[in-house]
């Protein structure tokens, strides 16, 4: 998020906009994603147009917006090299800044690009790909899709908005590659695809020819010579009409049918694309068409709400779950001081949270869910929030936690404040998913010791283990439950503003606290703020940096650094910079202790799974959540804060292999080396998961390990942990929105790798709209599917501009128990179109985007090292001047 006090004016036509191109990797194409498993040197994807577009419009806001205290950025710094997310955060928010979720947005929005070509409802339809010449209705559903991305993002839903915008994206960028548009030798993206009042015009009839026979695998002079705008059928639905352009290439069976061959320019090999000699024309034009689209949101949404809809900041959201029941004065008195504290402590800085989210709960109710970007707003709203009534326990804590997972953006710290169990653990495997699926941390600050039985009043006798589902969903979020006392917890709650601080957490080994038995982490170069918390039944403690200093659990300053203690809970700060090498601590305890080390880093990662699609309009990796039980799966890892070094100018940090542990016990399963994907600098790495990893379900989690570049160990762990799923459950929608009083299809689909399955299925969506289904159970035996259909009834009362989540759970029949497995989506519900959905607001002028003429001629370049060399090309689009680099040309 960008200083409160910076005007939010919109970019000057005149603008300087800095184009630079990433180099491709050496095996991707313009296919789905940089994972393609068919090599296409030289070729550029969907990933690579939808993060290049991103970078150069966050760019172009970076200039315009000078950052608070520092020089304002100069366009010649960004010359001569590769265009870096990195860079750009470390330039504009200062050496050190995390551009994590910036990268995991724009992570967000390339899968959903990539999903496309993946996804059942959406792979096949012409309407999405710009295929068949249905042009019309291409321009139609683009148009709709960037609506929605606006509709979400005002209602501060920003991953719908994130997955609204990757289909967009997909379609914009396959118009250029699908249809003619650059055959007819136009040098700049089509003028009006974006407006739905201006008139698609020349577009090719019904009976016109448009193609000639061709028998080889490069297709040049296949179009007939004509002016009119066409596009390649694909498949054989619709069925190609006789004389009509096929798309092409070893995917298409229309291509087999005269005339044959095709004309799509998504790669530069013959065996996929036909007219692959026009790959880099038309992969140019879709860039400068993609940002034009992100321009385009960014006029209409302003630069603070365009910022949230890409994460453009190092902040993290602030998002609390509250207690409200009488006897949580204290506990909520301590969430407001530190709220207040956070809130101004960071107004105006590149610090201040970028979305407040509030969630109160008692007995019987939770909600209403408060989200803000406002903290004056947050402030106003928790201040109102007193200790009344209830009393007794247990409440629905682990309602109002999904409510807030379903608001808070991915990547957060969500914190829970109570001093009771959860009336509801019944919801206890469906929160741990969802965290996992929103990538949230959740921290429980529970002031009522488990041991204890004397306090709050209680309909019965409560079990011991009542605390469990939070310590579950602790463990699969990677967050924790810290037992507090009242007399504590304005102190304990302070962990609250250091989580913010996008701290990472350090890998002990072993893993878990073995009285006697030392926990040993790894200190690196790149470390600042190296904290450790210790908490729970602990008779002593000591620390030991690798010169054999030691401290012990006595409060104060010692030789190594800070301690502070509150009860059962201590906090040692350690002195900067802390002595890099290998430390210990030793912990003495006669029950249960917990130790946790975390630091400030700008060198993390990022991980996501895949699975290699063959079969499909393009070859790639389908993008998961969890690996699945007998699925071969790709581990994809991306390094953020590669520029992070203790030699600024030495090489680059790397990173070897992943090391893979059992959770909860901290078994070591395996070391998988990790293979390099493009050029260093992007960070992207990819491994093959072990198939005995896959065999069975269970949670594993993941740890990085590598050197820096003066050859240091390096050593980082996963945010949380993973889960191999028991079988893969696919929930989508058909293509567009959701009207009151309409009834939308769901498609479902549920499919075992591993071994026969009985599987029931229940569903639920919030709000409670009627949800039918035509499955509830199935028997499926290995490497077989099952489909279903829900149908999804809206009523004539659903608020308009409002989301609406969908949740299918499988779970094993009794005979033959099945972890539960989870799929959510997320859908909306919008009021009738306007007669222009992109309209520009009133204030406004009119559109600002305008197709103009290339201005100089065109340089073309080398390569030295991986960076960009050589002079800019000068030209113009969208009526923005651009500097256009041409090295990945």
């Amino acid at each position: 998020m960008l200083p409160a006090v910076v005007p939010l004016a919109h970019p000057s036509p005149s603008l300087l906009l800095l184009l630079l191109l990433l180099p491709p990797p050496p095996a991707s194409s313009f296919f789905p994603n940089i994972w393609s498993l068919l090599a296409a040197p030289g070729s550029v994807t969907h990933q690579d147009l939808t993060e290049e577009a991103a970078l150069n419009v966050t760019l172009q806001l970076f200039l315009e917006q000078p950052p608070l205290g520092q020089p304002p950025l100069r366009p010649e710094d960004f010359l001569g090299r590769t265009l870096l997310a990195d860079d750009l955060f470390a330039a504009y928010f200062g050496p050190g800044s995390s551009s994590r979720r910036f990268r995991a947005a724009l992570g967000e929005v390339s899968r959903a690009n990539a999903a496309q070509d993946f996804l059942p409802t959406s792979r096949n339809d012409p309407d999405l790909h710009f295929d068949a010449e249905r042009l019309s209705q291409g321009r139609t559903c683009l148009v709709e899709a960037l609506r929605e991305v606006l509709v979400a993002a005002r209602a501060l839903d920003h991953t719908l908005a994130r997955q609204r915008l990757g289909a967009a994206l997909h379609a914009l960028q396959d118009f250029y590659s699908h249809s003619n548009w650059v055959e007819l030798g136009q040098q700049q993206p089509h003028p009006h695809l974006l407006w739905p009042r201006q008139e698609l015009r020349s577009l090719a009839q019904v009976g016109d020819p448009t193609c000639s026979d061709c028998e080889e695998l490069s297709c040049p002079g296949n179009l007939l010579g004509f002016t009119h705008l066409t596009s390649g059928y694909f498949g054989t639905h619709p069925s190609k009409p006789a004389g009509k352009c096929s798309h092409g290439g070893r995917f298409d069976q229309s291509s087999s049918r005269p005339p044959r061959g095709g004309i799509n320019k998504d790669s530069t090999s013959p065996s996929f694309s036909p007219h692959h000699m026009l790959h880099l024309q038309a992969a140019k034009l879709a860039l400068l068409a993609s940002i034009q689209a992100f321009s385009l949101l960014r006029n209409r949404l302003g630069d603070k709400a365009f910022s949230r809809l890409l994460d453009i900041s190092p902040a993290s959201s602030l998002s609390f779950v509250l207690d409200t029941t009488g006897s949580m004065g204290e506990e909520i008195n301590a969430a407001k001081i530190q709220a207040r504290h956070i809130v101004e402590q960071r107004r105006g800085s590149p610090m201040e949270p970028s979305h407040y989210i509030l969630v109160p709960f008692h007995d019987p109710g939770f909600g209403p869910v408060f989200t803000t970007s406002d903290p004056d707003s947050f402030w106003q709203q928790l201040n109102e929030i007193h200790a009344l009534g209830g009393g007794d326990e247990p409440e629905m804590c682990l309602s109002a936690l999904e409510l807030a997972l379903l608001h808070t953006p991915p990547l957060s710290d969500i914190f829970v404040f109570t001093d009771a169990s959860p009336k509801d653990a019944f919801l206890t495997n469906r929160v741990e998913s969802l965290t996992q699926e929103r990538r949230c941390r959740v921290t429980f600050l529970v002031t009522e010791d488990p041991s204890r039985v004397q306090g709050r009043a209680r309909r019965e006798v409560l079990s011991p283990l009542r605390f469990e589902p939070y310590e579950a969903v602790a463990l699969a979020s990677g967050g924790e439950v810290i037992f507090t006392k009242d007399q504590h917890i304005q102190d304990v709650a302070a962990i609250v503003g250091d989580s913010m601080a996008d701290l990472v957490t350090l890998p002990l080994e072993p893993p878990v606290v073995v009285s006697g038995r030392p926990l040993v982490f790894s200190v690196d170069a790149l470390l600042r703020r190296v904290t450790v918390r210790v908490h729970g039944e602990v008779s002593s403690f000591w620390i030991r940096n690798p010169a054999g200093v030691s401290q012990g659990q006595e409060e104060g300053d010692g030789p190594l650094g800070h301690t502070r203690c509150f009860g059962q809970f201590w906090i040692v700060t350690m002195n900067d910079p802390p002595q890099t090498g290998a430390w210990e601590i030793l912990v003495t305890t006669e029950g249960t202790a917990r130790v946790r080390v975390q630091a400030q880093t700008s060198l993390d990662f990022l991980f996501y799974f895949g699975i290699p699609m063959e079969d499909g309009p393009h070859p790639g990796l389908y993008p998961l959540t969890q690996p699945v039980a007998g699925l071969q799966t790709q581990l994809l890892v991306e390094v953020t804060g590669l520029g992070s070094r203790s030699s600024p100018g030495g090489p680059l940090p790397n990173f070897s292999h992943v090391l893979l542990r059992g959770v909860p016990d901290g078994a070591e399963l395996g070391r998988v080396p990790l293979e390099p994907t493009g050029p260093q600098e992007r960070g992207f790495l990819a491994a093959s998961l072990p198939p005995a990893l896959l065999s069975s379900a269970g949670p594993f989690s993941l740890e990085l390990i590598g050197q820096d570049g003066e050859g240091q160990g390096l050593h980082r762990a996963a945010l949380q942990p993973c889960t191999v799923v028991p079988v893969l459950l696919e929930l989508s929608s058909s293509p567009g929105f959701l009207a009151p009083g309409s009834k939308a299809p769901l498609s479902l689909r549920i499919t075992s790798f591993s071994g026969p399955q009985d599987v029931e299925l229940r569903t639920s969506v919030k709000p409670s709209f009627v949800l039918t289904s035509n499955v509830s159970r199935v028997r499926l035996e290995p490497n077989e599917s099952a489909w279903g259909c829900l149908w999804l009834e809206v009523p004539d009362t659903a608020t308009p501009d409002s989301v609406v989540v969908v949740t299918v759970t499988a779970t094993g029949r009794e005979a033959s128990p099945v972890p539960l497995t989870h799929a959510f989506l997320q859908l909306l519900v919008l009021a009738p179109a306007p007669q222009d959905p992109l309209a520009a607001p009133a204030h406004s002028s009119g559109p600002i985007l305008a197709s103009t003429n290339p201005a100089s001629t065109l340089v073309t370049r080398g390569r030295a090292g991986g960076a960009l060399v050589g002079n800019p090309w000068w030209g113009t689009v969208g009526g923005v001047l651009l500097l256009l680099g041409l090295a990945s040309w």
